[in-house]
């Protein structure tokens, strides 16, 4: 099961944190298998919950949205979709697209198990209050980020 928890200390998302009204989030679900970033990113891109996002993305950038797309990004491609990478360290990359920032990280645990980690932010500009759509959203957005977690485990799991 998907759940909330802190940003990570070392999570390249962790430099939103705190940051005047940014909005940020985490939650981690835990894989029993050994995950690298390329199947973690291959797996949460491909979900068929994520496919319903790239067809919406599609008609509004005016392109279809490959999976060969999500593969280049994970082998390490500068941009997927509507996203640029902003930065990539060990184990996880951060994507930016506007003010918001979407996080995805792999960490190795004892018995060859992963955390999987999916985090957002939403930048505020000029330490101005985020808007009032961004805050009726937010709590679709938090049940959306742990579905989109829970189906990429899932789909780590298939051979």
């Amino acid at each position: 099961m998907a759940r909330a928890v802190s940003v990570p200390k070392d999570a390249l998302l962790q430099r939103y944190v705190g940051q005047g009204a940014t909005y940020t989030d985490a939650f981690e679900v835990m894989s029993p298998f050994e995950v690298d970033l390329h199947a973690f990113i291959t797996a949460f891109y491909t979900t068929w919950l994520f496919r319903l996002e790239r067809l919406v993305l599609s008609v509004a950038l005016r392109r279809r949205i490959t999976d060969r797309e999500v593969a280049a990004l994970a082998e390490g491609a500068d941009s997927f979709a509507a996203w640029r990478v902003e930065d990539r360290g060990e184990g996880q990359i951060l994507l930016r697209a506007g003010a918001t920032r979407s996080w995805l990280a792999v960490s190795p645990k004892e018995g060859g198990a992963t955390r999987l980690t999916f985090g957002s932010a939403v930048v505020a500009r000029d330490d101005r209050p985020l808007g009032a759509i961004t805050r009726v959203l937010t709590p679709l957005h938090r049940f959306y980020s742990r579905a989109l977690l829970r189906l990429a485990e899932r789909r780590l799991r298939l051979p």
